[in-house]
């Protein structure tokens, strides 16, 4: 938008900062060395106890648009949880700087009264502080809070698409097609999720665009994978859908045959427990280690330091997928070549023989077969890193896609009250 001021942005999550989320901490701080001014809104406490050392680089403000008592003890609650009586005096309140927001209540019908509150906080934040769009990340509880911010303050909203938001079995069709057709642009962050929504949701869907989370480029060094030790590293949280499992069966399998090397799984989640307990009904506890939550530059050393990255991903039970997870994306970016499966999107970067390893999900003889081939071929590790970093290079700088997400805004900010237009104007200008 030539010789006009772009529009504040307001950023909606469910929770900041969040150790997994390094993806939106990359696309925040890009916006702000184009000059975008950015506020930050956060629904839920954070309850990670380690942070990516990016965080403080963020110049935006937080604003945390919690339930009255949320992330307070059992022993504080005490009275604090939300009531009729508080809830109606937020809405009175906040239709003193938000005109209309009676008539725009209408929006709401059929939501929990938890998001509703927090919309209605959210939609006097967005007006006294002169927000001109809101963009959530994930279709589920931030997508459903700007939702309704957005008819209330008048403004547009975009948000983006990842992965369990739409896949998983307690996603609700109609909450997501709603979500699509209200939102100036749906945006997602693979070719996959975009065929899928294209497919289930039809017309709501037509505006969905497919824009990839980005690396900075400027941290993510590449370094040549051909000297590398026989040590594997993976890095998630521990939840079904990473696949560790059967990481831990493909390591016991290589142990079986006499290979000599090393796995540390790094995360933390609720398969803590019968992880460890698999390691040691295994006999593996020499070989793989759970280390836990570390750091994002303690991650970044021990990816650099290992001959392959391993993400069996899977999908689990309850629909829970990965997307196209960010480590993998890091890894290949750094030199350190990746094996994981054909589940969703992991494809598009993943490709076998070329850029990576792919194996069938649930296979841990062909991932213990993949796997040993890059702990003991240098060329193949060096040929495969090469190739994956000319793909980030091409595909996933966070400068490039980050500037086409603006492009996304500007167009939503220029023709507010069209959402058809504005999915046209983007789709005109590439």
């Amino acid at each position: 938008m030539p010789n006009e001021t772009p529009p504040v942005l307001g950023y909606v999550v469910s929770r900041y900062p969040r150790y997994s989320e390094t993806f939106i901490v990359n696309e925040i701080l890009d916006h702000e060395r184009a000059g975008r001014t950015i506020e930050i809104f956060a629904l839920r406490p954070s309850i990670d106890s380690h942070f990516q050392d990016l965080i403080s680089q963020v110049r935006a403000p937080v604003h945390y648009v919690y339930l009255p008592g949320e992330g307070l003890t059992p022993e504080q609650l005490t009275g604090s949880l939300l009531s009729a009586g508080v809830f109606w005096n937020v809405i009175q309140e906040a239709s003193a700087s938000v005109p209309g927001l009676w008539s725009a209540l209408e929006a709401a019908r059929g939501e929990e009264i938890r998001e509703v509150y927090q919309a209605v906080v959210l939609a006097r934040l967005v007006r006294d502080k002169g927000i001109g769009h809101l963009h959530a990340h994930f279709a589920g509880r931030p997508t459903t809070v700007a939702r309704l911010a957005s008819h209330f303050a008048g403004i547009p909203y975009t948000f983006t698409a990842h992965a369990n938001d739409i896949f998983n079995n307690s996603t609700r069709p109609d909450d997501v097609r709603r979500k699509l057709a209200d939102a100036a642009v749906a945006v997602t962050v693979s070719d996959y999720n975009a065929a899928y929504l294209r497919t289930t949701f039809g017309a709501a869907a037509e505006r969905v665009q497919r824009i990839y989370c980005g690396l900075d480029l400027a941290r993510l060094r590449y370094e040549s994978p051909q000297d590398r030790p026989p040590w594997i590293v993976a890095v998630g949280r521990l939840v079904e859908k990473k696949g560790f499992a059967d990481l831990i069966e493909a390591c016991a399998i290589l142990a079986r045959r006499g290979r000599s090397f090393g796995c540390q799984i790094i995360g933390t989640g609720m398969l803590d427990a019968p992880l460890r307990a698999l390691v040691a009904r295994l006999g593996l506890e020499k070989t793989v280690e759970l280390a836990g939550p570390r750091p994002q530059g303690a991650v970044i050393e021990a990816v650099q330091g290992a001959a392959a990255v391993v993400l069996p991903c899977v999908v689990g039970e309850d629909g829970d997928r990965d997307g196209l997870p960010t480590v993998i994306l890091e890894a290949m970016a750094l030199g350190t070549p990746c094996v994981s499966t054909d589940v969703t999107a992991i494809p598009e970067a993943v490709r076998d023989g070329d850029t990576g390893l792919a194996v069938a999900q649930h296979d841990p003889d062909a991932l213990a077969a993949a796997i040993e081939r890059l702990l003991f071929d240098p060329a193949l590790r060096v040929r495969l890193a090469v190739n994956a970093r000319q793909l980030i290079e091409r595909d996933f700088d966070v400068r490039r896609n980050a500037a086409r997400l603006r492009a996304v805004f500007d167009a939503a900010a220029a023709r507010t009250g069209s959402p058809r237009r504005v999915g046209a104007f983007f789709a005109e200008a590439g």
